[in-house]
């Protein structure tokens, strides 16, 4: 057995080197053929990217046609990334294959993103690639004969470079020389915003701000894939977050000159169980009189609010990026102030956070987060317990059975999951819970394609069970309340029509960044006053509840109440005029980035 593998080795090694060598002389006798396969592999690879997420050649072609120079700087960047990469490996096949893997897989990320839920692929949303089984769960993959076609082209481009063994055969010096003169303006146009941008308008490359969702796609209408990929990148780089001028303990504590402590009073004196339900997904589109939704999807939730409290406010997010709702909930701070990153808990320094749940902790609090999915996705598991919470629940430490409706993990089971913690409770409990039944995709229904119907029956669901849960909490004896609130409008396949329909774009989308809250009690509370009339940022809502519990109000909490009225929405998405506030900025990279000079109760 031994001789015979021995034997296999050596025919394998033989026609290995056999193969090598016919390489290696057609590396010479097709120098031509092999010269003008690495100068047009660039164009070549460029152009299978914009024509695979467009789906057709005419788009590429009008696209060309409209957008000569765009293409043009499309040619460019490829041939220095290129060239970049065949100076530093050496042979060309292997240098088509990487440029040629990565931009396909952009390309096509793009494809089953846009198809999914009609937002377009930005550079910064690679980082999500850690949690590739989370991000399948979401997207409508579907590998179609055309798609096909396009990789196999490129894998044909590329066998053929194997074989014909292109190779760049110059001294050493000289190709790193070249190398870094290829690298270098590709570097800059993205670290060095002042180079990039008059670049991008030279090639008639749209750089105007995106505020919204709405304007990242209108942007990418102009620019196509490539340049919208490279543009959007040095926005960022140039949006990132930075150290306020003059920030300094100094500078952060004058904010607090004159800031009183108040005591906590603590309404009906108890320490009542704080609930907050961050339900994914859900928006109330009866907003929209145009579409006529029924009220029975939305009966559950206007039953639960009958008799209680309910208020509106302003999401910072639409379709996706849940974790800047959550962030705004979590640290009663906003979005904004970090340059509206998608990922905040990413930017975060890597220590004790000055976080909402570190307040209840502070109160004598048990503190919980709940969340039916994944546990490294956005990295929750080891960023949520710096700050305060006690117990972190994911889907695979749940104790109560778990049952799915549509994709995901139910309401009804973080409903009963919810309700195990406060029974078996023997302190006050603070329990932030992100839901996830009512995330895309919303392809299971008697209609696969009737997606917003399929949508707004599982919406009335949430409702319904929302209902059975209050029903059941108001039994408990212990004084209870619970916060209900949607996270963010769904993101909707492209093509659905339903946003399209409403004629929304990135100057009227403003609707799609409202959501209405619920806030009830399983006792008598008294919420005069406390619960704004007209609408706030959401990431006022922990202040407004430790007002209405009565719990103690260090300087920091007190400054933010007054910040409440003095400055009711800061949200870009929302209302871009909105001139930035130097001190609510400092506050915020103050505690989530900074030294913490403010005020907290630490641990």
């Amino acid at each position: 057995m031994k001789e015979k593998l021995k034997l296999r080795k050596e025919k394998f090694l033989a026609w290995k080197k056999s193969v090598n060598e016919k390489r290696d002389i057609n590396t010479e006798k097709y120098r031509k053929i092999n010269i003008f396969m690495m100068l047009i592999f660039p164009i070549f690879i460029a152009c299978i990217a914009e024509i695979n997420q467009g789906k057709s050649l005419a788009g590429f072609f009008n696209f060309f046609a409209d957008k000569p120079t765009v293409m043009l700087f499309n040619f460019i960047f490829a041939t220095l990334i290129f060239y970049v990469l065949l100076l530093a490996i050496g042979r060309g096949w292997i240098a088509m294959a990487v440029h040629g893997l990565a931009y396909m897989t952009f390309s096509t990320v793009e494809l089953f993103k846009f198809g999914t839920n009609g937002n377009h692929l930005i550079l910064s949303e690679m980082k999500l690639f850690k949690s590739v089984k989370s991000m399948t769960s979401f997207a409508y993959i579907k590998i179609t004969p055309r798609l096909v076609f396009y990789i196999g082209l490129v894998v044909v481009f590329v066998a053929v470079a194997f074989w014909l063994h292109p190779r760049v055969k110059i001294k050493p010096i000289k190709r790193v020389s070249v190398a870094v003169s290829c690298a270098l303006p590709c570097v800059a146009m993205i670290i060095i915003p002042q180079f990039a941008k008059p670049v991008y308008i030279l090639f008639d490359i749209t750089v105007t701000k995106s505020y919204n969702a709405f304007m990242v796609n209108e942007k990418y209408k102009e620019n196509g894939l490539l340049a919208f990929l490279l543009e959007t990148a040095t926005e960022d780089y140039e949006n990132r977050l930075t150290k306020p001028e003059g920030y300094s303990e100094g500078a952060v504590m004058s904010v607090f000159s004159g800031a009183e402590v108040t005591d906590g009073a603590w309404q009906s004196g108890v320490k009542p169980n704080v609930v907050v339900i961050m339900s994914e997904s859900y928006a109330d589109f009866r907003a929209f009189d145009e579409l006529g939704v029924d009220d029975v999807y939305y009966a559950g939730f206007d039953k639960a609010c009958e008799g209680q409290h309910s208020g509106t406010v302003i999401s910072p997010t639409y379709a996706s990026f849940t974790v800047r709702t959550e962030f705004e909930l979590m640290f009663g701070l906003p979005v904004r102030s970090l340059n509206d990153v998608n990922m905040p808990q990413r930017e975060l320094a890597r220590r004790e956070q000055p976080g909402i749940p570190r307040y209840y902790k502070s109160w004598g609090y048990d503190t919980y987060y709940v969340h039916p999915f994944y546990e490294n996705f956005y990295n929750r598991k080891k960023v949520y317990p710096t700050f305060g919470f006690d117990t972190l629940l994911f889907e695979n430490d749940f104790t109560v059975d778990m049952e799915k409706y549509g994709t995901y993990v139910s309401d009804e089971t973080v409903y009963r999951q919810i309700e195990e913690v406060l029974k078996n409770a023997d302190k006050p409990v603070y329990l932030h819970a992100t839901t996830m039944q009512n995330h895309q995709p919303y392809d299971q229904g008697p209609d696969p394609d009737a997606e917003f119907e399929n949508y707004l029956n599982w919406i009335k669901k949430s409702g319904d069970d929302l209902l059975d849960f209050l029903a059941n909490v108001k039994e408990l004896e212990t004084p209870t309340i619970v916060i209900f609130i949607g996270d963010h409008f769904p993101s909707l396949k492209n093509g659905s029509g339903v946003y399209e329909s409403l004629g929304l774009d990135g100057a009227n989308c403003s609707k799609l960044y409202v959501q209405n809250y619920l806030l009830w009690s399983n006792y008598d509370i008294n919420c005069d006053g406390k619960i704004p009339e007209d609408v706030r940022s959401v990431f006022y809502l922990p202040y407004i509840i430790f007002d209405i519990i009565g719990a103690p109000h260090d300087e920091f909490i007190n400054i933010m109440m007054n910040y409440m009225d003095k400055l009711p929405i800061y949200s870009t998405c929302y209302s871009p005029d909105t001139p930035r506030d130097e001190y609510l900025d400092m506050l915020t990279y103050d505690r989530a980035v900074g030294d913490v000079y403010s005020p907290y109760p630490r641990s």
